[in-house]
């Protein structure tokens, strides 16, 4: 069985799971987003972790600055959370936030879903997928 240390933001992860939980608990998924942006900014903080809201994010292409992404919270300054109040999550909505994580420094993110039936809690690690992506374009000629 693995131990907490060996999980990239182990502690971090965990704080935030704990306050996910006691905000669903309390709101359910009755609410809309920028409710629960605000309750979320409060519990994380109140556990200790340092939050930013809405950082913004200069994206590139080229070498030229092609427009800003600005996530709904980054903590620690080491995780990127989206944010959404959704049934559920779609497809689309995974793969808009697996390439905003990818646009980033970031190595690990989180989009959370705080749905009628749940808080679904969708981590993303890029650290290990730049490895995995090398590994793919050597191996086809790329």
């Amino acid at each position: 069985m693995k131990k907490i240390e060996d999980y990239l933001y182990e502690k971090e992860m965990q704080i935030i799971r704990s306050a996910c939980s006691d905000i669903w608990k309390n709101f359910g998924g009755a609410f809309k987003e920028s409710i629960i942006d605000k309750a979320l900014a409060i519990a994380l903080e109140n556990r200790g972790l340092c939050v930013e809201n809405q950082k913004r994010i200069d994206i590139y292409f080229d070498g030229k600055k092609v427009g800003t992404y600005v996530p709904d919270k980054i903590i620690n300054d080491i995780i990127l959370i989206e944010l959404k109040c959704k049934q559920f999550l779609l497809i689309e909505d995974k793969k808009q936030f697996w390439h905003y994580l990818k646009a980033s420094n970031y190595k690990v993110g989180l989009l959370i879903n705080f749905s009628p039936r749940r808080v679904e809690i969708y981590r993303r690690v890029y650290d290990k997928a730049r490895k995995f992506e090398g590994f793919k374009r050597r191996n086809n000629g790329a």
